[in-house]
């Protein structure tokens, strides 16, 4: 692709090009296009609905869609993929790392899939199956296999007259890697590391022997925790038998960081966090009412408890404007034990070691809020209403639900993990459900007890 010389993509280039499209003006287009990068090219198709998205995609140099597939997001490039015959696809997937390979070929129906690896050479094809082999969103999965090794009883005159051969080094070399003749790791040795040590110095006594290697099978939100500990650019990745298998590079890792953010932000809505902003209505329209139908279940559940107290209601009117107070209360107080909750799982804080110390705290932080508040609504009340007993209700309801909501909030997403449940996307409705059913059965069931004789 030619190299660009514009600013990367923003809404006024957006528009632009939604204006030359919309004017017929196509070769245009097309020039813009080859001027852009790959990843800017990628942003103006995820921003650009899709009737104007397939015009684009017809007019993008052939030779430029490998790199543009990497750098989508997972449906837009699904929608992609399907303009495309398998001929087309296998062409471009030419030369692309073994990680972003095995992200395009993994989301393809099994029939296409079969066609795109027959329509590949050999080597190619036998590349793209060892990468889907291993389990999605693990490091086996996030690794590529382009890097570089060289032995430890060379010398480093030899290392770089070896690496004066190449045309071009693997994109993101940082480090070599140093094996023994069955490819089990040994160490690394930085090139900063290597343009400043003597030629006639081994590679033995140059290497870091204690290179810390990513294991297979671990997750890749375990391995993104790492890159951020350590700051690291690359890192490898071995087997059980700690032999050399790939390595994984910190563009991934950025991937990684992104998706588990929009994961969860997404997740708060009960959405999809690759759901495509212009996917078609009815697409967007049914997925959306999955989450819509539980949410009206476990809302239909909270108004059953407060039937049960119609008696109540019809006697005290007052009852019915306050009764909202405490379920709402309870709610934010237990989001904000969610969200902490949810983000230290996330980066690793949070194990079996210390769950139980972390329920324990957030247990008393909501005692200590439901006291403190519990004073404080009892006060406004009882002056508001003219009616201590109304306000010692209300209070003693709060105390009850924020307490609950507390703990709820710190443990719904732990035992979700234990049943392998994404406490990003179920872990809210759960608290709601929770503190509005608390809430209201506290506050009216104390006020039918104390206030109704």
């Amino acid at each position: 692709m030619t190299e660009s010389t514009e600013k990367p993509s923003t809404p006024d280039h957006l528009d632009a090009i939604t204006q030359a499209l919309n004017s017929g003006m196509f070769v245009h287009v097309r020039r813009s296009l080859q001027q852009m990068r790959p990843g800017d090219v990628a942003w103006l198709l995820e921003a650009s609905p899709t009737p104007s998205r397939k015009v684009l995609w017809q007019l993008i140099d052939p030779d430029d869609y490998g790199e543009i597939l990497e750098e989508l997001s997972e449906e837009v490039r699904d929608g992609i993929v399907r303009l495309m015959g398998p001929s087309k696809l296998a062409a471009a997937l030419e030369d692309m790392e073994s990680d972003d390979l095995a992200d395009v070929l993994r989301d393809l129906p099994e029939p296409m899939l079969d066609q795109v690896l027959t329509q590949m050479d050999e080597q190619d094809r036998l590349r793209a199956q060892q990468a889907l082999s291993y389990p999605e969103d693990t490091a086996g999965s996030l690794m590529n296999t382009e890097f570089i090794t060289v032995r430890s009883d060379i010398s480093i005159e030899v290392v770089l007259r070896y690496l004066r051969l190449h045309s071009e080094l693997p994109e993101g070399t940082d480090t070599l890697y140093v094996v023994d003749q069955h490819n089990r790791l040994l160490g690394d040795i930085s090139l900063a590391s290597l343009v400043v040590q003597a030629p006639d110095t081994q590679v033995a006594e140059a290497m870091d022997s204690q290179v810390e290697a990513i294991p297979l099978t671990m997750t890749d939100t375990e391995v993104a925790n790492l890159f951020e500990r350590h700051d690291w650019l690359s890192a490898p990745v071995v087997d059980e038998n700690y032999q050399l298998l790939g390595r994984i590079t910190i563009d991934d890792v950025v991937d990684i960081i992104r998706e588990d953010g929009e994961h969860t932000m997404m997740g708060m809505a009960k959405m999809d966090d690759d759901e495509d902003t212009f996917a078609p209505v009815l697409t967007s329209a049914r997925r959306r009412s999955i989450w819509l139908t539980v949410n009206l279940g476990t809302a239909l559940l909270a108004a059953s408890v407060s039937s049960m107290f119609e008696a109540t209601l019809s006697q005290m009117a007052t009852l019915a404007v306050l009764m909202t107070i405490v379920p709402s209360m309870g709610g934010i107080a237990g989001n904000q034990t969610l969200a902490l909750v949810i983000r230290g799982m996330a980066v690793g804080h949070i194990g079996d070691s210390n769950a139980r110390w972390l329920l324990t705290k957030e247990a008393l932080v909501g005692l200590i809020n439901g006291l403190l508040w519990a004073l404080m609504v009892a006060v406004v009340v009882g002056f508001w209403k003219g009616s201590w007993q109304i306000g010692t209700v209300l209070g003693l309801a709060m105390f009850i639900n924020l307490a609950v909501a507390g703990l709820a909030g710190a443990a719904i997403p732990l035992v979700m993990r234990k049943f392998n449940i994404d406490p990003a996307l179920a872990g809210s409705m759960a608290l709601s459900t929770i503190t509005d059913i608390i809430g209201l059965l506290s506050f009216l069931g104390l006020a039918t007890l104390i206030l109704i004789h």
